[in-house]
């Protein structure tokens, strides 16, 4: 039990619900993780809280989970490779500890699908990209070739 002394309702909103924000790309930067066991406990996974750090959905979280620790050889190297893009876009390549990874801004791309069990939509991050990716306008092959000889 928690101790909640002091607290009165009266004088807090209420807590809306949370719709699923667009499906779209979102710099945001690691703000937790944890490694948990899975539901059989057959393995682990690597539970991350992104935070959204610009834009209309400023705060809001999304998780990932990657199962790092798995009987199902798929489902880790699935995992392996969220992790590797996810340490190649904050610039970490090795790191020892998942807090290494926390704080340093990346480029989410998140999209909405179903829950099998409900029928509603939620987030889900679907790839991870360097910052850069994000800022300006396009960013234009860079050549040798003076302008007056390119075709």
């Amino acid at each position: 039990m928690a101790n909640l002394n002091g607290f009165d309702a009266r004088e807090v909103e209420p807590q809306a619900g949370f719709e699923p924000i667009p499906a779209g790309k979102y710099l945001a930067v690691i703000t937790g993780s944890e490694m948990k066991q899975t539901k059989a406990g057959d393995g682990s996974y690597l539970d991350l809280v992104f935070q959204i750090i610009e834009g209309q959905y400023k705060g809001r979280n999304l998780w990932a989970r990657l199962n790092l620790n798995n009987p199902n050889e798929t489902a880790v190297k699935i995992a392996r490779g969220e992790l590797s893009a996810i340490c190649r876009a904050v610039g970490v390549m090795t790191p020892k500890d998942s807090c290494e990874l926390h704080n340093l801004p990346l480029l989410l791309t998140v999209k909405l699908k179903k829950r099998e069990d409900t029928g509603e939509l939620q987030n889900e991050v679907s790839s991870y990209a360097k910052k850069e990716a994000t800022v300006g306008q396009p960013q234009q092959a860079t050549t040798n070739t003076p302008p007056w000889r390119r075709s």
